[in-house]
């Protein structure tokens, strides 16, 4: 989970080749008009959103139903979002993939999203509500490299602790 730009297409599809588990971008998910609307620079409204999670976690845990085990990149932003994901698959962990605002910047200038302009990128952290620590999961810094977040993420789900703040890496 986290903004655009953190990294979640890159993080989710190396840990679960790492895995060797299901990886699903939640991007494609969404319908033909929520990517109209970001691509027009419009920030999708909470009413947008409900459907495309709905489907996120139906195809979760039809996944899960079928004995595999699914990583999914989706922005996840609101807690209660992430809350109704869990409606369909409890046991579900979050990576968030936090970093801060300039470096996701930089990082967005380099990159080309199919209908997600970097001028929601300012939209998207007004709204973030960072992992909570009661919410299943754990927090990575963006700033390591892809490489270490992957390898800090298998080592949380094999059960090295974060650190007091509940952040893994920098």
């Amino acid at each position: 989970m986290g903004v655009q730009g953190t990294g979640k297409t890159t993080i989710g599809s190396a840990l679960a080749e790492r895995l060797g588990v299901t990886f699903i971008d939640s991007d494609d998910l969404h319908p033909i008009a929520n990517k109209a609307k970001m691509a027009a620079g419009t920030p999708l409204e909470d009413e947008d959103r409900v459907p495309w999670l709905k489907v996120v976690g139906a195809t979760i845990a039809a996944n899960e139903a079928e004995g595999r085990t699914t990583i999914v990149a989706c922005s996840a932003l609101k807690r209660w979002y992430r809350e109704l994901l869990r409606s369909s698959v409890p046991e579900l962990q979050f990576v968030h993939l936090a970093g801060r605002r300039d470096l996701v910047a930089s990082r967005l200038a380099t990159r080309q999203h199919e209908y997600m302009p970097t001028t929601l990128l300012d939209s998207q952290f007004e709204v973030l509500e960072p992992l909570a620590a009661w919410e299943a999961g754990v927090v990575v810094d963006v700033a390591d490299t892809p490489a270490e977040i992957v390898e800090a993420v298998v080592d949380y789900l094999a059960g090295a602790k974060p650190t007091a703040s509940g952040t893994i890496g920098s």
